[in-house]
């Protein structure tokens, strides 16, 4: 007995998304640390170690703000920001690569950090049921 596979034609709709809400909040922390250049810290870099530095209350620094892929930093030596591939920061330092820097210039450190950033999502989308059509 021969077998008889019937075909059917179809035609579908993809799903569709609608609405949706999601909050983002954005808190960045900026701080700030200030030093004056001083003789020993002038070699072939100049290297500024962390308790150089005062915050902005004048208060001591004992470690700098470790970096994160979340933040940047800047750099400005006697008020003029500096190019970013010019210095190294680390907990224990802010190192000025090669730098013609003189005794009693002041520096200022500024260190922005996103790591305070949230995202949730308030209301959730609405999600079509896809329509399948046969034909024959």
């Amino acid at each position: 007995m021969p077998v008889i596979k019937p075909v059917y034609t179809a035609v579908s709709t993809a799903p569709v998304a609608s609405g949706g809400v999601i909050a983002t909040a954005v808190n960045p922390v900026v701080t700030r640390y200030f030093a004056v250049i001083t003789a020993g810290m002038i070699t072939t870099d100049t290297t500024i170690p962390a308790a150089s530095f005062v915050d902005d209350a004048d208060g001591p620094v004992v470690a700098l703000p470790d970096l994160t892929a979340d933040g940047y930093f800047n750099v400005y030596i006697n008020g003029v920001l500096q190019q970013g591939a010019l210095s190294t920061l680390t907990t224990a330092s802010l190192v000025l690569d090669a730098i013609d820097i003189g005794v009693g210039v002041p520096i200022l450190l500024e260190v922005a950090s996103f790591s305070n950033t949230t995202s949730s999502l308030t209301t959730p989308q609405t999600i079509s049921a896809p329509t399948i059509t046969i034909i024959t």
